[in-house]
């Protein structure tokens, strides 16, 4: 009896292998585009070298996206922008004290963003984007808005659940942000130099020490 074919793949469909490639292929060109945004910069990357690192031809980077900023745009949102959307998705679920979120979504942020390569895209914001205003305005309304709005609505839980006393809620949400950046920034930076290694060595650390300074200030209580 002649044996059965053991594929459903249709006269002209494309291989199951290759459409698998085919639909990692976005993938595959937003992660050459960080490494090459990251380790030579927005300007100094061309669409030629998207498309050597990540092995296809120029004309297949143009195929997902019209342009380099395009590019650029489709990288922030991948990486950060959606990072904030699970943010919300975290405040909206969690039922614990506030200064326990607060703790979880740093951590969640830093393990999604920190510990990778994303983290290289703050740098190349704070160096490049002032060339590019179209970007600039892409990465406010992606990035920054976004991320404070997230922030506040967290402040604004422990204030209302009488955990934290009233403040300036956005200037309280910078006070938060910032360090974290700027350790994002360490880093890509001077972090490579070996006398910095300490904090490059336990971010972590430094992360609960920070969180644990903006939930009790550096006074002593006082009694009663």
């Amino acid at each position: 009896m002649p044996s059965q074919p053991t594929t459903s793949t249709l006269p002209g469909e494309p291989e199951p292998s290759r459409r698998r490639r085919k639909e990692a292929r976005p993938q595959e060109l937003l992660d050459a585009a960080l490494d090459l945004f990251v380790e030579k910069g927005f300007a100094a990357t061309k669409i030629d070298d998207v498309a050597a690192r990540a092995g296809v031809s120029k004309g297949t980077v143009y195929l997902y996206f019209p342009s380099k900023e395009e590019l650029l745009k489709a990288v922030i949102r991948h990486n950060l922008s959606l990072t904030i959307a699970q943010g919300d998705g975290i405040v909206a679920q969690f039922d614990g004290p506030t200064a326990d979120l607060i703790r979880l979504v740093a951590n969640t942020w830093w393990e999604r963003v920190g510990e990778t390569q994303a983290s290289g895209i703050f740098k190349l914001i704070i160096t490049e984007v002032r060339n590019f205003p179209d970007l600039a305005r892409f990465y406010a309304e992606e990035v920054i808005e976004p991320g404070e709005r997230l922030i506040v609505r967290l402040l604004q839980r422990g204030v209302d659940r009488g955990e934290f006393r009233p403040t300036n809620l956005y200037d309280t949400a910078h006070s938060l942000i910032f360090p974290m950046l700027m350790l994002c920034l360490h880093k890509h930076s001077i972090g490579a130099c070996s006398a910095a290694e300490a904090i490059a060595k336990n971010p972590s650390g430094f992360i609960a020490n920070h969180i644990d300074l903006m939930l009790h200030g550096l006074s002593v209580p006082r009694a009663g």
